[in-house]
């Protein structure tokens, strides 16, 4: 399929936006009518544009407030039509959106409307043009695809045809089986846009809240194999109307566009049984964290030593030709990658000591890899000694790493890669088990862009964003997870410039790891053993655990425990959950200690007690976290 997008979905100047979507990947761009009004050049120049940037011009858009207009307006309705079709001649495109009246002027009258649409078509059609009518959500007379259709049908010409929006047929729940009856070449564009479930006026919600197919929660997926069911194979094209995209860089929008689409495309078709894009494979299958990697300094490995040691890890390798030291517990293998030379210390150098990679094992690494390129993301390539692996690596949205190691063939790359050291094996009485999940920080307008990012390439759910109150304001927080939870990553921004979140991805210089969170089979013998071993706990302040007794129905001497160890505590209606944390270390990330026991959650009911906790911790340079 023909992917498109209209400028109206990003910010910049029309030429800007122009470089951009040719940039990102997109075949066409539909040209928004207030884009081309504010251009300095003529129309002719815009087209001119496009086609030396390797673009097609799949539509001019809109004309507002056509149809069933009073005679003393009709006369001028139809010279302005012929005014935009000169335009289209200029743009290169033979296509014009018409999106239903309106106007309190206009009169509902079917046969009217579809005489309107009879003399459009034979204007259209003597110029080799086309028109495609749209039923607007909150069109007056006509708001739904099926009457849009039914008056399409009736004007039986060749020149007019129908425009699909996934927004203004999904918003209003028309029923998807009602494509069905719809001829697929008549369909002569399909835009596409999510959104989040909103009570709002259609026109509001529709000009504020539209976002990428993946950001938002109405069914586009279904809306899209609904379409290639009954064998649509036209142009799809996004239409995003949203604040949010108006603030971000048109590169970053364009490229997370793209992204976004392709995910429509290939998934619409899966969830039917096709594979629209061979070149895809499906989204990746991530079967867990094999590592997390560590950029430090000499001084500051020798210190995060220290702190892992007081959580119970254990130095078990050496890295053969690295300065890289491998320590272990449980099934959590994390690496301190202090090595003068390569991508860990360019890493620590912008961002001082932070995670710069972590390793996921999936199911497919080269299907991985050809997903990951079809999605333009880019890959990397480190220095590799002689007889040590070869691992695949792409980059984050931070320019971070993404090891991908297929399953299975994890003793392979520490056998190969690191030298084991005696007596280096694991504590019999260590008390972390795994990773739990992976907390990212970064700037409000980077959000959505990691979403699309990890939504696109790895076959994850998107539960429900949360807000979470820092005593300086909100921080939104979106969680994603695979099936089997094996993978669980959390992204938190806030656009309040003084919570912790804002302070940390200004202190790392862009988005970066806030906390691991580390899951244990006995939180009460976890948080015991790390206090005998010295590690820096959080303190959590004594009124939160005099609440727990009115909140919950817990025995005391269990609030008692929890209160002497600095336990924090939430419940569902699957379960429990228990939380402990460390201080930061360095002042940019610290670990969590978590027990669930059936509890799919964060715990955010806790968040903020924590970041008010770490909150009071500031000294005068900046804060604890």
């Amino acid at each position: 399929m023909l992917t498109s997008i209209a400028t109206v979905s990003i910010s910049g100047t029309l030429e800007g936006k122009l470089q951009a979507i040719a940039a990102a990947g997109f075949d066409g761009v539909e040209i928004f009518e207030n884009d081309l009004i504010a251009f300095p050049g003529s129309p002719a120049e815009v087209g001119a544009m496009i086609r030396d940037l390797g673009l097609s011009c799949t539509m001019f858009q809109p004309m507002r407030d056509f149809e069933g207009m009073p005679d003393e307006l009709r006369s001028r309705v139809f010279d302005r039509a012929e005014r935009k079709f000169d335009v289209m001649e200029q743009l290169g495109t033979d296509l014009l959106l018409v999106c239903s009246n309106v106007s309190s002027a206009s009169s509902g009258d079917r046969a009217r409307i579809v005489a309107d649409f009879v003399e459009l078509g034979e204007r259209a059609g003597r110029r080799g043009h086309r028109v495609g009518y749209e039923a607007l959500a909150w069109g007056r007379h006509v708001h739904d695809h099926r009457d849009a259709w039914d008056i399409v049908r009736a004007a039986d010409h060749e020149a007019v045809g129908l425009i699909l929006d996934s927004f203004h047929s999904l918003a209003r729940r028309i029923p998807l089986d009602s494509l069905d009856a719809i001829d697929p070449d008549k369909i002569f564009i399909v835009q596409l846009a999510d959104a989040p479930w909103l009570e709002m006026d259609y026109l509001s919600w529709s000009r504020h809240f539209r976002n990428l197919p993946g950001q938002g929660d109405i069914p586009v997926r279904a809306f899209v194999s609904a379409l290639m069911k009954i064998g649509y194979q036209g142009p799809l094209s996004l239409e995003i109307f949203n604040d949010y995209f108006r603030g971000i860089p048109a590169p970053v929008a364009a490229l997370d566009s793209l992204r976004s689409l392709r995910l429509s495309i290939d998934e619409g078709a899966r969830a039917i049984g096709l594979t629209a894009q061979p070149e895809m494979p499906a989204r990746v299958r991530c079967t867990g964290v094999e590592f997390i990697e560590f950029a430090v300094s000499d001084d500051e490995s020798a210190s995060l030593a220290t702190t892992l040691s007081s959580l119970g890890f254990r130095e078990t390798g050496r890295h053969r030709s690295k300065m890289v030291r491998r320590w272990q517990q449980g099934g959590i293998n994390l690496l301190l990658n202090a090595d003068p030379e390569g991508f860990a210390h360019s890493h620590n150098l912008v961002h001082g000591p932070s995670v710069c990679a972590l390793a996921l094992r999936v199911e497919n690494v080269a299907a991985a890899t050809r997903r990951a390129e079809a999605l333009s993301i880019n890959s990397f390539e480190g220095r590799v000694g002689r007889g040590e692996r070869k691992v695949p690596a792409i980059r984050d949205m931070s320019g971070a790493l993404i090891y991908l190691i297929e399953q299975g063939t994890e003793a392979e790359l520490w056998e190969r890669d690191f030298i084991a050291l005696p007596g280096g094996g694991e504590a019999a009485d260590a008390p972390l088990r795994a990773v739990d999940h992976i907390a990212y920080a970064m700037s409000n307008d980077e959000l959505l862009s990691w979403l699309i990012y990890y939504f696109t390439l790895f076959d994850v759910a998107k539960p429900v964003m949360t807000e979470v109150p820092d005593p300086l304001g909100l921080v939104q927080s979106q969680p994603i997870h695979n099936e089997d939870r094996s993978m669980r990553v959390v992204f938190n921004a806030s656009a309040a410039q003084d919570t912790l979140t804002a302070r940390l991805a200004r202190r790392y210089w862009g988005a970066g790891v806030q906390y691991i969170s580390l899951s244990t089979g006995d939180i009460f013998a976890a948080a015991r053993s790390l206090r005998a071993s010295g590690a820096e706990m959080l303190t959590i302040p004594p009124n939160y655990h005099d609440d727990l007794e009115t909140r919950f129905d817990i025995a005391p001497e269990m609030v008692d425990a929890m209160r002497d160890l600095g336990i924090v505590y939430d419940r569902d209606e699957a379960g429990e959950y228990f939380q402990l944390f460390t201080r930061a270390f360095e002042k940019r990330f610290f670990f969590e200690i978590v027990e669930r026991r059936f509890y799919d959650g964060y715990g955010m009911f806790n968040q903020p007690i924590r970041m008010a906790a770490q909150s009071r911790l500031r000294d005068d340079s900046d804060l604890d976290l």
